[in-house]
């Protein structure tokens, strides 16, 4: 339990956090950082005949309808294109702000909660404090992200913007990073491209990267649908079932499947319990399980009479068989991917919540007689660890060589916008004030301090005496940031509360802030506290 001498230690620690706090300055020294965002991560406009622009992706206000008039979608096989149902639309992202805004808030008119429609907002936050700067030294890409993560048009998009960003921030490499889906593009466009990943690209940082799938996520999404945004705004959102008939027509979807090729140690299955019928007509149930390559068989029975209604018109939507054969091949190209020698890879990845793995229907008192029944059932889970969509063992399974994997609490959605996270991209960026002592494989800080504490009993109850002194360095030879200035002071700060059963909690602290000489301005605590028994 926190003792109050304790809180109040650290609500002083936090004040010259608060005080000290940095002015953020643009730092001119800095290699330009691209953010690419995952599986719908970017703002995506639908362009008519006409001209006209339409926000179609993120939106509140009539948002179903829209997305089922101008993101529906058929694939085509031919090209490997995912094409709108709507052939008078075209589905386009927005460049403005460099990139950034198609990726930073997903609805800019912030409708409905923050945290809700953010991606990489939090993330350009921070990036700008180290002193980062949109348009010279921080980019986004945004994507359509219906279509495969191997689409040359989408890969040819990239190329140029590798070659934009080299140019706008002076002929220097690219830190890429990369977030979920995100991943499998740039891996992509590696293997296919690697002679201009090579000559524009510095380092990678991949981020919840399911790099060999997402596998009850997925396969669920594809018998039952997905939702973005969870609780009371999902009423203004897009219904499950309208994304699962987006979804059967985007490549990327399958392109997240398990890879079967894949060793896993945890293998991810599909289990059903069906209803059997004896040569005497009695009924009884059997638990059947299939591995990734088999699954997808129950997958396609099971939504081989799904359709939709378009303009209409009643449009199969089955599994799209043409696409798991494009899929497949993508797999095949991620599998065989070689990092060039002088790219740096660094691999973060989600941990500590439950991620769906193997999927069960149905149950020994309620089998499954018939497959389509699948689509209107709510699987069960099995879950491994991760971070709630990716399991670890598909984020660390990257096949490159990397400098580091690490490991941190955090989900899948939070993780671009976690401060652990946070520190370690800053630490590998070289960004912002020097943080020599910090190791993000150990996560630890060493911070040189005079710390001393006595603990006394004495008649009137615990008595504890805390000695401690801080240095607050200004560098004057850093011109990228400007520390806010403290007063020199004396203050005592005092506090009491009472606990349970009678007892009572004192605590007194008296802060000497000295004047700043040479870029240095040392701060003296004195604390003391007492605990008075019931």
């Amino acid at each position: 339990m926190t003792t109050l001498l304790e809180e109040l230690i650290r609500a002083i620690e936090h004040w010259l956090r608060i005080v000290k706090e940095q002015v953020p300055l643009v730092d001119p020294t800095l290699d330009p950082v691209l953010l690419v965002p995952g599986i719908a991560g970017s703002i995506l406009e639908a362009v008519d005949d006409a001209g006209n622009k339409e926000r179609v992706w993120v939106r509140i206000l009539a948002a179903e309808h829209e997305f089922r008039e101008k993101l529906w979608s058929k694939f085509d096989a031919s090209t490997g294109k995912t094409v709108s149902v709507n052939e008078k639309t075209k589905i386009i992202v927005p460049e403005d702000r460099y990139g950034l805004y198609a990726i930073d808030t997903l609805d800019p008119d912030m409708i409905i909660g923050d945290e809700t429609v953010y991606y990489y907002h939090d993330m350009i936050v921070e990036m700008i404090k180290w002193g980062y700067q949109e348009g010279k030294t921080l980019f986004g890409f945004g994507y359509d992200f219906r279509q495969s993560n191997r689409l040359s048009e989408t890969l040819d998009r990239f190329s140029k913007k590798l070659e934009s960003v080299y140019s706008a921030s002076g002929g220097k490499k690219i830190n890429l990073i990369t977030h979920s889906m995100g991943g499998l593009l740039v891996k992509c466009f590696v293997s296919l491209h690697s002679d201009v990943f090579e000559k524009y690209v510095k380092s990678w940082i991949a981020i919840a990267a399911p790099f060999q799938g997402a596998p009850g996520y997925i396969t669920t999404s594809l018998l039952n649908g997905m939702s973005f945004v969870e609780g009371w705004e999902s009423k203004f959102f897009i219904s499950k079932w309208c994304m699962q008939q987006l979804l059967l027509e985007c490549p990327s979807i399958y392109e997240l499947l398990a890879n079967p090729n894949f060793q896993w140690k945890d293998t991810p299955l599909l289990q059903i319990w069906r209803e059997n019928l004896d040569n005497n007509g009695k009924k009884s149930s059997l638990l059947e399980s299939y591995e990734p390559a088999e699954a997808i068989k129950m997958i396609e029975e099971a939504l081989s009479k799904n359709e939709i209604i378009a303009d209409g018109m009643h449009i199969s939507v089955p599994l799209n068989l043409d696409i798991l054969k494009w899929a497949k091949e993508t797999h095949d190209i991620l599998s065989s991917t070689k990092l060039p020698e002088s790219v740096k890879f660094y691999n973060i990845y989600g941990t500590d919540y439950d991620t769906p793995h193997t999927v069960c229907y149905g149950s020994e008192h309620r089998p499954v007689s018939d497959l389509s029944r699948l689509l209107y059932a709510q699987g069960k889970y099995v879950y491994v660890d991760g971070d709630g969509s990716v399991p670890v063992e598909s984020a660390k399974a990257d096949g490159l060589n990397a400098v580091a994997r690490v490991g941190v609490a955090a989900d899948h959605r939070g993780i671009v916008c976690n401060h652990h996270v946070f520190r370690i991209v800053q630490h590998w960026l070289h960004a912002g004030e020097p943080d020599p002592f910090y190791n993000p494989l150990n996560d630890y800080v060493i911070l040189p301090t005079s710390y001393e504490i006595e603990k006394h009993h004495e008649k009137r109850g615990d008595l504890t005496s805390v000695s401690e002194d801080w240095e607050i360095i200004s560098s004057s030879d850093d011109q990228t940031m400007r520390p806010a200035k403290v007063p020199p002071m004396v203050s005592t700060l005092t506090a009491s509360r009472e606990g349970k059963e009678g007892t009572l909690e004192e605590a007194q602290a008296t802060v000497v802030v000295h004047p700043e000489i040479k870029g240095r301005q040392h701060v003296e605590l004195r604390a003391v506290g007492v605990s008075h028994g019931g």
